[in-house]
């Protein structure tokens, strides 16, 4: 089977297809308990504790950290870095994304690019590409972890691996969540806690798999990506909810890109802040489909008005 060349230069080294797709999904005791119990801390005490102000501190915690953390933080710069920033930003954009609750940052990367890499292949495990029913892949995904027969390697660059920072953060991100928890109760007390903390990991968590669900399953297609497992789809009305990232097919054709909306009414938080930061001096080197590798598996199907500007921007790279 001749493998796509984009995969020549991707973290992950399988021997062959079996790689990713024999192996079994097994219950995840601590994964279950992390997100089942700070879902029913978020409704309970929720309940008990509601006050509007607990509600707007969800609101803005939830979105700083899908917007700084898992959308900058965690995909655009530590999985594919696609824009340079300085060091201290950086910490602070991934630290953001270990508050969103999913992992820890080497964790989270590996996850990711074991899930891409076996989506570019023209079969893989069903847990890999949200293959199931919409409620067995929500158990597989929020209660459980596939386990591989042959997991292929994972070859993260010493720059990532070596990073002391990035290891501490591996070892304790869910107690990375106790100091945000203490200064929201001494601010406002526990209402502020289980809106501000356990609503927001309830609400990260499983909108994450939700998206990741329907952006593997139902949506526009700009771009289809030929031998591949499953196209990636976007989501057009979750634009500002997810900061970006519904436009999972532009990132599944562009995934070095950190502009994920390529069209002018294809909104992208996320990209709005990039420009922002390079205004201010604190991005630069941000890539665009113009700075990628040319990927010949990839093919424009999208010819409606919506979608010119994309089809001019990323006409070069086709």
């Amino acid at each position: 089977m001749e493998m796509p060349c984009s995969l020549n230069s991707h973290r992950v080294i399988a021997e062959d297809v079996a790689s990713v797709t024999n192996g079994a999904v097994r219950y995840n005791v601590v994964n279950s308990i992390w997100f089942l119990g700070n879902a029913l801390a978020a409704i309970i005490g929720g309940a008990f504790t509601f006050t509007w102000p607990a509600v707007l501190v969800f609101v803005i915690a939830t979105a700083l950290v899908l917007l700084l953390g898992h959308s900058l933080g965690n995909h655009r710069k530590l999985v594919h870095d696609s824009f340079q920033c300085p060091t201290w930003l950086t910490n602070a954009l991934v630290y953001c994304g270990v508050q969103v609750g999913l992992a820890g940052p080497l964790g989270l990367l590996k996850q990711h690019d074991l899930r891409d890499y076996a989506q570019r292949l023209p079969t893989c495990h069903d847990y890999l590409r949200h293959g199931k029913s919409f409620w067995l892949d929500a158990w597989w995904q929020l209660n459980c972890t596939l386990h591989l027969d042959k997991p292929p390697l994972v070859r993260v660059e010493a720059r990532i691996a070596d990073n002391r920072y990035l290891q501490w953060l591996e070892r304790t991100w869910m107690l990375q969540q106790l100091p945000l928890a203490l200064l929201l109760f001494l601010w406002g007390g526990w209402a502020f806690v289980f809106f501000g903390v356990c609503a927001r990991i309830t609400a990260c968590v499983f909108g994450h798999w939700l998206i990741g669900y329907f952006a593997h399953n139902h949506g526009d297609l700009n771009y289809e990506v030929r031998g591949a497992a499953v196209q990636g789809r976007n989501i057009r009305w979750t634009s500002l909810l997810t900061m970006g990232e519904c436009w999972h097919n532009n990132h599944h054709a562009f995934p070095g890109s950190a502009r994920l909306g390529l069209a002018a009414d294809e909104w992208d938080p996320g990209w709005w802040t990039l420009q922002l930061f390079e205004r201010m001096g604190l991005a630069w080197d941000i890539k665009t489909p113009y700075d990628l590798p040319t990927r010949k598996e990839v093919h424009l199907i999208a010819q409606s008005n919506a979608h010119n500007d994309a089809a001019n921007m990323t006409r070069g790279t086709l």
